[in-house]
């Protein structure tokens, strides 16, 4: 019989007592992957061995996409056989047909079942289209099919923001069955990239219940990506578990495990603050963390923090390993210090490329580097990954075919074009009227919001100085899907990035850092950059690029070998590098921030748009950057460091 992970991967770690589950954390969402789906293996081969069925709770979302992908290999392997699996699927929208764009029951088959043997009785996900008079009977012959099957030996499970764990949103019991709820607005927030627009989000979903969850022999929550990270100490740490986050409840459960990645780990205590939970060994990097948050904690500039501080918040080892506090607080301050580079000390003359996942991740990102980069005289290349075309509004479209219409007389364009175009607007002005919410846009239509996009991104460079033979359009293949869900990153993707960097042979890179969603464009993007480095790096003989140190030379003036580019990882709208974590802060003035505003207004059609986990929050864009922008600078003055209108941070590596 085979054991489960509680008795053989969770032993108490040093610093988990606030954690009331068992928590393991990988260093990736692959690795997290690869170890769910071979245990799911060993769980299926077990069962077959006995003769017996391995019934499965199954979720949908980005996270164990991964999963289903390792499966299917095994699978194809010739290594896996599922056809003693039983699968019972957690939730689905009401009211929504089966083949939807955004329907469960098409996610699951087109991220597992069509590529695996399991028996298609066996597959069970809720029907989004029963008539609601029969919709109570269907839920209660829902759970008891799963009795019938014996019940559910593994559920996998994902978390929302709000706690929900299937759809069982805050408010749900500890008691409850499979039923219809009402969505809570976060998730319906939170879904509305998929369907187009908050107002396409189904108000309701069928969910299997807390207590249906819960009489499952094992469960192993999956988590991956920074805007997990509350949630997840909130589940983990609560000390009271309530129906007001019903992810709490799992702690009930005596066979669950958690299975997240370091980003979704980032709020535990035992990573954030360690020191409060078990001995340490205190690095440079654990000192420069502890010191700023106890700066922050107590409100004291880094300077003025006595003994007396260290001591009434549990950094006695820190103090008892750095007899001379005075030392201590100023050999951080002067780490930090030393990290603003202003622009007469940036790097000069070089070649530069600035890798932008979105038409606009440069300017909102990155828009005062940018402009000082290109101030400081050096030959700087934006590359646009993806064309952007889905975060376009139809309205959009509409106006600029109308602006085209009424300007061809101004172009003097023959009759025999005037009459072309007619019938494509008229074509296009049809499809987009009766177009259903998620449909795959007409390929004109998909071209036509990306030359919207593109033609915004050469607006926003060029308010700093660069203009459109600066600007790279990849339009790499994993994007042009036509939909949210992209495919995986190919060859074809990393083969557009190493062509660039073989043109190039940049000096410095930029790269988006902001790594959330396994599956989300900054992420694919990242990946495909690396590889594509990789590739560079050894054609250029540079085999370890570990071994080489960032020192400040290679951020004023070079980086330190040949063909050996400096990465610069940037972060995206919605957060910034952590204080002890940034190894470059660009101060900028009022006069910079503006710049970087006017360059991310550009992007007129972005205006009001949310396409990212966190759309509750109804700043635009250049509001969230520019709030951002100022965090980071109130940060540094509170610790007593120069003050600064606003400021960017970056981390700098030359292995990403």
């Amino acid at each position: 019989m085979i054991k489960t992970l509680s008795d053989t991967n969770h032993h108490p770690e040093a610093g988990t007592q606030l954690e009331k589950v068992p928590v393991r954390i990988f260093e990736d969402p692959s690795s997290l992957a690869e170890f769910v789906a071979n245990y799911i293996q060993e769980l299926v081969e077990s069962k077959k061995s006995k003769g017996e069925n391995l019934v499965l709770g199954l979720p949908t979302g980005s996270t164990p996409i991964g999963v289903y992908q390792r499966l299917i290999e095994l699978h194809q392997e010739g290594s896996l056989d599922f056809s003693n699996v039983i699968t019972f699927n957690l939730d689905e929208y009401y009211p929504i047909e089966p083949h939807a764009l955004q329907s469960y029951h098409r996610f699951m088959h087109e991220n597992l079942f069509d590529h695996v043997n399991i028996p298609k009785d066996q597959i069970h996900i809720p029907d989004g289209m029963v008539p609601r008079s029969k919709l109570q009977e269907y839920c209660r012959t829902y759970d008891q099919t799963i009795k019938e099957a014996g019940g559910l030996d593994l559920v996998l499970l994902g978390i929302g923001r709000s706690g929900h764990i299937g759809f069982n949103e805050p408010g749900s019991s500890l008691s409850t069955r499979t039923r219809l709820i009402t969505l809570d607005e976060i998730t319906r927030k939170d879904a509305s990239s998929s369907f187009f627009g908050d107002e396409n989000v189904p108000r309701e979903a069928i969910t299997m219940g807390v207590g249906t969850i819960l009489e499952a022999k094992e469960i192993i929550l999956m988590a991956t990506g920074e805007h997990k990270a509350v949630p997840i100490r909130r589940t983990v740490e609560l000390e009271d578990p309530n129906k007001l986050f019903p992810a709490s409840f799992l702690q009930r459960h005596q066979n669950v495990s958690f299975m997240i990645d370091e980003p979704a780990s980032s709020e535990l205590t035992r990573v954030k603050i360690p020191w409060l939970v078990k001995d340490v060994n205190w690095t440079d990097q654990l000192t420069k963390k502890a010191v700023v948050w106890l700066s922050e904690k107590v409100d004291k500039a880094i300077l003025r923090l006595d003994s007396a501080d260290f001591f009434n918040n549990r950094l006695h080892s820190l103090v008892y390993t750095n007899p001379n506090v005075d030392t201590l607080c100023r050999t951080v301050f002067e780490d930090l210090r030393k990290r603003i580079v202003y622009q007469d000390y940036l790097f000069k003359n070089k070649r530069v490329i600035c890798f932008s996942p979105h038409p606009d991740d440069d300017v909102i990102s990155m828009g005062g580097m940018l402009d000082k980069v290109v101030a400081n005289q050096n030959d700087v290349t934006v590359a646009y990954m993806t064309n952007g075309s889905v975060a376009v509004f139809d309205s959009d479209v509409r106006r600029y075919l109308k602006f085209v219409e009424m300007s061809m007389e101004v172009f003097g364009m023959d009759q025999k074009a005037v009459n072309h175009f007619q019938e494509e607007h008229k074509r296009i002005l049809d499809f987009i009227e009766n177009k259903t919410p998620g449909e795959i846009d007409l390929e004109v239509v998909q071209k036509i919001k990306a030359f919207i996009r593109y033609s915004e991104a050469i607006a926003g460079i060029e308010v700093i100085g660069l203009g459109p033979k600066d600007a790279r359009f990849l339009d790499m293949p994993f994007y042009k899907t036509g939909t949210v869900r992209k495919d995986p990153i190919s060859e074809a993707d990393v083969q557009v990035v190493l062509n660039l960097l073989n043109e190039i042979k940049p000096h410095h890179i930029f790269v988006a850092g902001d790594l959330s969603d396994p599956h989300g464009t900054h992420r694919m993007c990242y990946m495909a950059i690396g590889e594509a480095l990789t590739r560079y790096r050894m054609q250029q003989g540079i085999v370890d690029p570990e071994a080489l140190r960032v020192t400040p030379e290679a951020i004023h003036y070079a980086p330190a070998a040949e063909h050996q580019p400096l990465v610069w990882l940037y972060r995206g709208a919605w957060q910034e590098w952590e204080i002890d974590r940034a190894d470059v802060f660009i101060p900028m003035s009022k006069a910079d921030l503006d710049r970087k505003i006017e360059a991310v207004f550009k992007h007129e059609s972005q205006k009001d748009r949310a396409m990212f986990p966190g759309a509750y929050d109804t700043r635009e864009f250049w509001e969230r950057a520019r709030d951002r922008n100022r965090a980071t600078a109130d940060a540094l003055n509170k610790l007593g460091l120069p003050e600064f209108y606003v400021a960017e941070a970056y981390v700098t590596c030359y292995a990403m």
